[in-house]
């Protein structure tokens, strides 16, 4: 396993300083989903800063503050056929974002669109009415691959979101997402770099669950570093993933889940952390780590014993990620788990779709072969197993996929 590409980073206080930039003048605050469903619907509704429990200080301290919205907030609509679950909250969840509150929202993702272009719209005039503003959708192509350019404390701050486009959301003649076009991204990067003293890119994308990003994701994120952007953030994947400094880049594959609550007692499931970025006119001065946990009421941060084992498992996860022959071992160890009993399991949830709600499976069968992070998925463990190499990871990469999958969090009273 590969030690490289973490130039800078402490592990024992989740920081990295930029030695080449000394002083930031501004703190911004970039944070994962955030979508008012199940568990949280009514606590937003009724008092939303109660959500982010003693998280709320950390954000309020930072001079902007960026989250991704997971879902459109509207009225009565009807949602689209889909290949996974559809969420949507209401208007009066925009409280829980005012109260922060969160100045920009990025939206390409694979939730907005999931109540059509209509709730789509209403999101948007919402957004607006409340000062917040948003990057990575719109009504046309061009609305959705546009930067946002901010000014913050003398510093100009561009911000490019994009996303797979998942369930075909990409913008093309109408309302989507900027969806999986890196040439498009790093042309974007390119286009603003000599107007701005940093550059932010937000994606949400990757395979969900896994403690890796896939090579093309990774291939990606270090195209775009290349092009000029000084931080690249991921989510999408549901749980935390590792960090990589690619040429004095620091990419955060996957911020893991914020204020989005899952029925469940996986343990990376309800872990997250926010990146917290220093900037000034000469570029990114530091990033600084923050975990916390999802409870069923609200957020907590990680302190002490607790933040010490969630950094020593992001450093698991992260050292593999220096090189391509380490993404791939890490890769190879996934479909290793996965195996074939994995697209048995999957092809038969797809054809028994297929024949209650025929829809619905054609949903997901087509977002299987529309999607790169499906396609890469089948197409690499088909191969594998048609060649005999689907069990030939490394021992570490198939270990680390199972702890990521299956290890549960423990009783509140044994941590």
């Amino acid at each position: 396993m590969t030690t490289t590409g973490l130039e800078g980073f402490d592990w024992s206080t989740g920081r990295w300083v930029n030695a080449t930039v000394s002083q930031a003048q501004a703190e911004i605050v970039i944070a994962s989903d955030w979508a008012p469903i199940r568990a949280f619907d009514e606590i937003i509704a009724r008092t939303p800063e109660a959500v982010y429990g003693d998280v709320l200080p950390i954000l309020r301290e930072c001079d902007l503050r960026i989250v991704n919205l997971e879902c459109a907030l509207s009225g009565d609509a009807s949602p689209v056929w889909k290949s996974g679950a559809v969420f949507k909250g209401r208007p009066v969840h925009i409280h829980g974002l005012t109260a922060v509150p969160f100045e920009v929202v990025t939206l390409a993702n694979n939730h907005v669109f999931d109540y059509g272009p209509e709730a789509f719209r209403n999101t948007l005039k919402l957004l607006g009415d409340h000062s917040i503003r948003s990057v990575g959708a719109g009504m046309s192509a061009e609305e959705a691959r546009r930067p946002l350019i901010i000014e913050l404390n003398g510093v100009r701050i561009g911000i490019v979101n994009f996303s797979e486009g998942e369930d075909l959301t990409h913008a093309v003649s109408g309302p989507g997402v900027f969806g999986w076009d890196v040439d498009a991204v790093v042309e974007s990067v390119r286009a603003i770099r000599p107007g701005v003293h940093f550059a932010l890119v937000v994606c949400h994308g990757g395979v969900e669950y896994i403690p890796f990003p896939p090579p093309y994701l990774a291939e990606a994120f270090r195209r775009i570093a290349g092009a000029g952007a000084d931080l690249l953030i991921g989510h999408h994947a549901h749980v935390p993933q590792g960090i990589q400094v690619c040429n004095g880049v620091p990419i955060c594959y996957s911020l893991g889940n914020f204020v989005f609550y899952q029925e469940t007692d996986l343990l990376y499931r309800k872990l997250g952390y926010l990146v917290k970025a220093g900037v000034s006119r000469t570029g990114l001065s530091h990033v600084q780590i923050v975990p916390y946990e999802i409870g069923s009421t609200c957020l907590r941060l990680l302190k002490g014993d607790e933040s010490a084992q969630f950094f020593e498992s992001l450093k698991k996860v992260s050292q593999p990620l220096g090189n391509e022959e380490g993404i791939a071992a890490a890769w190879h160890g996934f479909l290793r788990c996965y195996g074939l009993k994995g697209f048995r399991d999957e092809i038969a949830m797809i054809l028994a779709n297929m024949d209650q709600e025929p829809a619905k499976g054609a949903a997901m069968l087509r977002n299987r072969v529309a999607t790169m992070q499906h396609r890469e998925h089948w197409i690499d463990a088909m191969t594998r197993i048609m060649d005999g190499t689907i069990d030939d990871s490394p021992q570490w990469a198939c270990d680390l996929a199972v702890e990521w999958l299956t290890r549960k969090r423990p009783e509140r009273g044994a941590r």
